[in-house]
């Protein structure tokens, strides 16, 4: 990675550490894995903390010969027809397989980067989709700051100078100097040209102001939620309301669904983080969800729930909430409110940590007798660390995995201080229900106009995501493209599905800083 690209890189990470977008939370870069065309490829999609901004972009390609890739961003809103035209990405000295570029996101929103490979196997294209918000400020460095102030006071001066000089000067004959009527005037034309860059200078900073104000507005900031469980005949509910004025106003898009689900839902007992739930709250009107939690061991919880607009706009929502003790009955939150819904049949939970500790090797125990195991090399924030498990079964032989919510498995990666969480499935850290949408919207299929139901399929196009198809043979290993944001201590909960369970193992994993003081995916 060049110093710039490192550079641009850790004023992305500076920024967004504490913000929650693309289904994450402290970790806004897109990671993908997937075919293009006879391609397998391998993105990383480096987001700026700021619109317009420049994104950093890699593609290195796994399989096949390639010999070009060109990049473009492709705004929800506009499309292909209003989108720029592709850039090349440029082959990066000494790898033939690592290309580069960047591109401009001009608009906070949801992009499809289209990704075209050519080459000896002929050529082939991606669509990764990638969410750009504001999230930060850049702060102007105070040595910048001085030079800049000094030019313009140099500027200012030389104007009233120049102004000065042409009165007094101008028209009078070479040799000759100004009579005192020309001085005086040359006076009163500079004390008025002083006062024209004053009031200039105060109306650009009013100016200033003004779009910094509306800048800071915009920023972006998760919706805010209220989140609490009732227990009722022993059956704990948890309801989730979304209570921010920019949803009950109706200024968002609608939701869509992410693997048949509006909401996907994780539970953490906090501090242990030794109880985890994933769970999906269906909706009980157009602000509220509502799921009955599994036997979960009382205590206070962190909730975080994905949901995904139909602009393609993914986002993580979060709240604390006291679970109480099962067969525990409470005072109903909201005695209006409806009953318990019957439970999903994908909702799962798991009690229990780490079954190792932290190393090259780690494995975990299953319900069913299998083990899932992790091997690695040290794991340094902001470099590449696909997190490969492979699970064997109680016999010893490699298991047989089957797809669980659409895919072959689902990774929760959760830092200790809780200021990273991303929810990976294979293809990377994307929510698929973006890339659908936005495939729909370049249909001309723009959505039902109901909050609560999917856009219907179009019966004469292909299926949009081949890859929830179970795979063609087993497998029995799962591989999550990613990079750890930030050095620390992190809580890594792995699901796969056999013989129709889901298993849940969980892994701790300490990741060191970079030594070279860059690179930082977050």
């Amino acid at each position: 990675m060049s110093p710039r690209a490192r550079h641009l890189a850790a004023l992305a990470a500076a920024g967004a550490a504490v913000v929650a977008f693309s289904g994450h939370i402290g970790s806004p870069n897109t990671f993908f894995d997937g075919d293009a065309g006879p391609y397998r490829i391998h993105v990383v999609v480096q987001v700026p903390p700021v619109v317009p901004g420049l994104a950093e972009i890699t593609v290195r390609v796994l399989a096949g010969r390639a010999d070009a890739v060109t990049v473009r961003p492709i705004f929800w809103r506009t499309g292909e027809r209003g989108s720029p035209p592709a850039d090349p990405a440029r082959p990066v000295p000494g790898d033939p397989r690592l290309f580069t570029g960047q591109l401009w996101l001009m608009e906070a929103g949801t992009y499809n980067v289209r990704i075209d490979v050519r080459g000896a196997d002929g050529a082939g294209a991606a669509l990764v989709p990638v969410t750009a918000a504001a999230t930060r400020r850049l702060a102007m460095q105070a040595p910048l700051g001085w030079l800049l102030a000094a030019l313009g006071a140099f500027l200012a001066v030389g104007l009233v100078w120049i102004v000065g000089a042409a009165v007094r000067e101008g028209g009078v004959p070479a040799g000759e100097a100004p009579d005192p009527r020309r001085r005086a005037r040359a006076r009163v034309a500079m004390l008025a040209a002083a006062g024209a860059v004053a009031l200039a200078l105060t109306g650009g900073r009013a100016w200033w102001n003004r779009v910094d104000a509306a800048y800071r507005r915009n920023l972006y900031r998760p919706l805010a939620v209220r989140a609490h469980v009732d227990a009722r005949a022993g059956a704990p509910t948890l309801t989730v309301a979304i209570a921010d004025s920019a949803w009950t106003s109706g200024r968002m898009t609608p939701l869509t669904t992410e693997h048949g689900k509006l909401m996907h839902l994780f539970l953490v007992r906090l501090p242990a983080r030794d109880a985890f739930a994933h769970v999906h709250p269906e909706p009980v009107d157009s602000t509220t969800f509502r799921v009955r939690l599994p036997p979960l061991p009382a205590g206070r919880y962190r909730i975080l729930a994905d949901i995904v607009h139909e602009s393609g706009f993914a986002e993580t929502l979060t709240d604390i909430v006291e679970v109480p003790a099962p067969g525990a009955a409470t005072a109903p939150h909201d005695a209006a409110a409806a009953p318990p819904t019957a439970t999903d049949p994908d909702d799962t939970w798991h009690v229990g940590g780490a079954d190792s500790p932290p190393g090259a090797l780690q494995t975990a125990r299953l319900e069913d007798g299998s083990t899932i195991a992790w091997r690695h090399p040290p794991l340094v924030a902001g470099r590449d660390a696909a997190l490969r498990f492979t699970v064997t079964g109680p016999d010893g032989r490699p298991a047989t995995l089957e797809p669980y919510i659409g895919m072959l498995g689902h990774a929760a990666v959760l830092r200790d201080d809780d200021s990273v969480f991303v929810h990976l499935h294979p293809m990377g850290s994307f929510a698929m229900a973006s890339r659908e949408t936005l495939q729909r919207r370049e249909r001309g299929d723009t959505g039902t106009g109901r909050w609560f139901r999917p856009a219907p399929a179009d019966p004469g196009a292909a299926p949009p995501m081949a890859h929830h198809a179970p795979a063609a043979r087993p497998a029995s290993a799962i591989e999550f493209p990613f990079a750890f944001p930030r050095p620390g201590d992190y809580r890594i909960w792995v699901q796969v599905k056999r013989a129709g369970h889901v298993l849940t193992g969980v892994f701790d994993a300490h990741v060191g800083a970079d030594p070279r003081g860059g690179g930082r995916a977050d």
